[in-house]
């Protein structure tokens, strides 16, 4: 039978578990993207949770279609995909969560999109995101609104890519893309109980994608198990990439880790989360890794405290919104600012990025900018942490994505604190591996961040597996996305 796709192979089902069942003619692709096609429509406006906005449901059935009709089998052959809507997906809005792009739809897509698609992906829908990625607490825009943690519907899922991380988890489809310039790949993965990779930055092509700072921007997949988050980047990265091959079920067997115990002290900790940290790292012994606790790293209080920011936000939105073939309203981002077209939880945000020194968005990089490598800042905290891992011989770092759980979305300003993903991956450069951990209070999940050497995205996956495969902490939400949940949607 092959008209149907089964909740058992839909939900939290595998990259690999729907092409087997494909292959074996148990169901078909069409079947399979009518089922999460279903599960949207069901569940995401009906629930509250809102975590998509622009959907191309008739070009994902053509695409089924013609898997089904066809013998060809590429990587990622019929796997539904979601993508933040920061990133161009030809024929439907790119808008950065701003109402001043609506009429942002690009006639191409972006990089990315084209080699998942090349790779057998299936793009099913744009998801909510923090307003021009500005929030690292929460994912509200002025084109779709709030979207809630699948968990729980009165939490935030974080941002800026909690649209991406919330429908995932809920397996509105197999797997998802966000982008990460500070948190918003890791910390909404955290939250969501899912896999999220910010990989060395530069690695991935940011072509047709809406910056935040370029020379911090990273977009990497999300997805429900590290496995599969493998097989994504594997595809975004190219050049014959196939991280699968490092996936280890005795992955820790052997490995050194170093813990940042900076970053999980019992004094700026939530019990819950320190708990199940600690727990992870008896976890990780058992499983035969050899835990440095604490892990020496020089001049790391003062690297924590640094600044390293950069304000080319304006340049470089501008350098989006003036390439061949656009067709926006605006050719600079403050202009939606001055328009009064924002929400108003970013106010802060404009007005720091809006501190360039100059009028002219071509411009406006502020200081410190530049790319990595002339950020002496950044090039310090970088070497730093490279010398923590080279002279204590150490596989990774780890510590908590969060260090406390997500904040109610009614006190997201007063609760938002610990976010672990800002402070070493962003200003190093270096790659970061968020897996779930467990969960802490009523249910909201937490994760734990493995990071690692330049282009060391292997070594990272091999121990995330490892860890996931010992300790199995994901499981589906239950406050949404269930047969008989709805009613316990928000009011």
């Amino acid at each position: 039978m092959t008209g149907i796709a089964s909740d058992d192979l839909i939900v939290e089902g595998r990259i690999a578990d729907v092409q087997a069942a494909i292959l074996a003619g148990e169901t078909s692709c069409t079947a399979v993207v009518e089922a999460y096609i279903e599960r949207i429509e069901t569940f995401d406006q009906a629930s509250h949770m809102n975590a998509i906005t622009f959907k191309q449901y008739d070009r994902a059935r053509e695409y089924a279609r013609l898997f089904d009709v066809s013998d060809a089998r590429p990587p990622l052959f019929c796997t539904p995909i979601l993508v933040k809507d920061n990133i161009d997906v030809a024929g439907i809005p790119t808008t950065a969560g701003s109402k001043m792009l609506i009429d942002n739809i690009p006639p191409d897509n972006a990089m990315i999109i084209d080699r998942l698609e090349a790779a057998g992906a299936i793009v099913l829908a744009k998801t909510n995101m923090a307003e021009w990625a500005f929030s690292p607490k929460r994912t509200e825009s002025t084109t779709a609104g709030v979207t809630a943690n699948a968990y729980n519907l009165d939490y935030t899922p974080a941002g800026s890519s909690g649209g991406t991380a919330s429908g995932v988890a809920s397996s509105f489809a197999i797997a998802g893309l966000g982008t990460d310039t500070g948190n918003s790949i890791r910390g909404p993965s955290s939250h969501l109980s899912l896999v999220g990779m910010r990989s060395t930055h530069g690695l991935i092509s940011l072509d047709g994608i809406v910056p935040l700072v370029l020379g911090s921007d990273v977009v990497g997949p999300i997805t429900r198990t590290v496995e599969d988050n493998a097989r994504m980047l594997s595809v975004l990265v190219g050049d014959g990439a196939d991280y699968t091959t490092a996936l280890d079920i005795d992955g820790l067997k052997g490995a050194r880790i170093g813990v940042v115990r900076e970053l999980a002290s019992v004094e700026d900790t939530d019990p819950q989360v320190l708990a199940l940290f600690d727990v992870a790292l008896e976890d990780m012994k058992k499983a035969g890794a050899i835990i440095v606790d604490p892990a020496p790293i020089p001049n790391i209080e003062e690297d924590l405290e640094a600044s390293w920011g950069c304000r080319s936000f304006r340049k470089d939105v501008h350098k989006y919104l003036t390439q061949p073939g656009m067709h926006v309203k605006i050719n600079d981002p403050m202009q939606a600012f001055e328009a009064g077209v924002y929400a108003s939880y970013t106010k802060g945000a404009w007005e720091w990025f809006g501190k360039s020194g100059v009028d002219d968005p071509t411009r406006a990089d502020g200081t410190p900018c530049g790319d990595l490598s002339q950020n002496e800042v950044r090039q310090r905290i970088r070497n730093h942490l490279l010398t923590a891992l080279v002279d204590g011989q150490l596989d990774a770092l780890i510590y908590p994505s969060w260090r406390y759980p997500p904040a109610r979305l009614d006190r997201v300003e007063e609760d938002y604190k610990g976010d672990n993903s800002q402070l070493l991956a962003p200003p190093s450069g270096l790659p970061a591996l968020t897996v779930p951990m467990g969960f802490t209070h009523e249910g909201l999940p937490a994760g734990i961040q493995f990071l690692g050497r330049t282009k060391g995205e292997a070594d990272l996956y091999k121990l995330g597996y490892g860890y996931e495969q010992a300790t199995h902490h994901r499981r589906p939400p239950s406050a949404c996305c269930q047969p008989g949940t709805l009613t316990k949607a928000r009011d």
